[in-house]
């Protein structure tokens, strides 16, 4: 029987999706619930599993835009492996090693230099255009046509010399963006062009945070199943203080209606393989410390491991983005729409400060707030931001209500 495979729905509002990778050949044999492609949808990269054993014929290229349910392949469940494959490709593999010893007598005589022929550096008439349009001599181009004339191919790849070595190679090659990534691509674009963006900045002590982390850091470890204490759980409960403080900053504009949420649903940035991903903690509000570790860190996996799905980033009220991880001193993220604001977290550097009029060296982040101006006003996301600081710099008293052990669940 013939079973046709159709590209399933990822999600209710995406359309069609891009086959990314085949994990399988034309006429290969697949069993039931095997991974035979990977798609990307304009939010996601989705592994296509066989929905039945038998064997398999492709209907669509990699790089396609398919349709959701349209026809992808097609599934043979009356087909069976081939047995009398692997005996063949056995006497194949040892028949290798003979030919391989027989090869450098073959090749011998290519060994010897080519004469020289008239048709040498000769430039075939659009090669010979080419090179006047670049101004390269023919002497200076190796020709790789019969008898080392010059081809066409051999003049567009001709750099002109600018008198200094121009040896390594300088080639380019092109190739096709993802789904994914020429979706967020068309948002950040979106974003800069449909929104009244802003940025303000400020800084943050890290002392009184790396205090409690390298006092508690052990034991959480140990209570938690080797889970970390890291910053990002800070950061989390930081903002959704803020938030909670300044609503305004947890809105967004629908059209000419201002929607205002009484939860947090938090967007954190992570890097992966196909590219940009922003899963969501929800209701960060509710989380404890644990809760909030523990919840970046499967999302962080899931995204790592191309397993993230749409309803991992659907959602979300604000962002937090990380580029310290990366070195990034100071930057001006932009907003993940239709959210109004994003904080950018930066790396941390050992700064000299002036503490009670005395100068000390602490470590020290700079923090960023981007945020619609259309809905924020600058009263709000001043507030907002120094309200994270102030988290951040008094982290026992304002995050974990003067008992760090019982917030850590000690």
């Amino acid at each position: 029987m013939i079973l046709e495979m159709k590209v399933p729905s990822p999600g209710e509002s995406i359309k069609e999706v891009e086959i990314a990778t085949w994990l399988v050949k034309d006429g290969d044999y697949v069993e039931k619930d095997q991974a035979i492609a990977e798609v990307d949808s304009d939010k996601a990269t989705l592994e296509l599993p066989a929905e039945a054993a038998g064997i398999i014929t492709l209907k669509a290229e990699e790089g396609d835009t398919v349709a959701v349910g349209a026809v992808v392949c097609l599934i043979d469940t009356d087909g069976k492996p081939s047995g009398a494959a692997a005996p063949a490709a056995a006497k194949a593999e040892e028949a290798k090693p003979a030919a391989k010893a027989e090869t450098p007598k073959a090749e011998a005589p290519k060994a010897a230099p080519a004469p020289a022929t008239y048709a040498a550096s000769t430039p075939s008439p659009a090669a010979r255009k080419i090179l006047d349009e670049k101004n390269i001599q023919p002497a200076d181009v190796v020709g790789t046509g019969k008898d080392g004339r010059i081809t066409k191919d051999d003049a567009m790849n001709a750099v002109p010399s600018m008198g200094t070595p121009t040896g390594g190679n300088r080639g380019s090659s092109r190739t096709k963006l993802s789904m994914l990534r020429r979706k967020v691509a068309e948002r950040l674009v979106a974003a800069k062009n449909e929104t009244a963006m802003l940025t303000t900045f400020n800084e943050v002590n890290m002392t009184p945070i790396n205090l409690i982390r390298n006092e508690y850091k052990d034991a959480f470890k140990a209570k938690h199943g080797g889970l970390g204490l890291g910053y990002m759980s800070f950061f989390t409960k930081a903002v959704t203080r803020a938030l909670q403080l300044y609503p305004d900053v947890n809105s967004m504009i629908d059209g000419d209606q201002k929607i205002s949420y009484d939860f947090c649903d938090i967007s954190v940035a992570v890097s992966g393989p196909k590219g940009l991903m922003v899963p969501v903690v929800r209701s960060a509000e509710n989380l404890t410390f644990r809760g909030v570790e523990a919840e970046i860190k499967r999302l962080a996996i899931r995204a790592r491991d191309g397993q993230i799905t749409v309803d991992d980033m659907t959602g979300g009220t604000f962002t937090i983005s990380n580029g310290g991880v990366f070195g990034s001193m100071l930057s001006t993220p932009i907003i993940n729409p239709p959210q109004s604001g994003i904080l950018g977290m930066h790396n941390i550097i050992e700064r000299p400060i002036a503490v009670n009029g005395q100068v000390e060296i602490h470590p020290m982040m700079y923090v960023a707030l981007s945020y619609d101006h259309r809905i924020i006003d600058g009263r709000e996301s001043v507030g907002f931001l120094v309200a994270v600081k102030e988290g951040l710099e008094n982290p026992a008293e304002l995050l974990m209500g003067g008992n760090p052990m019982k917030a850590l669940e000690l």
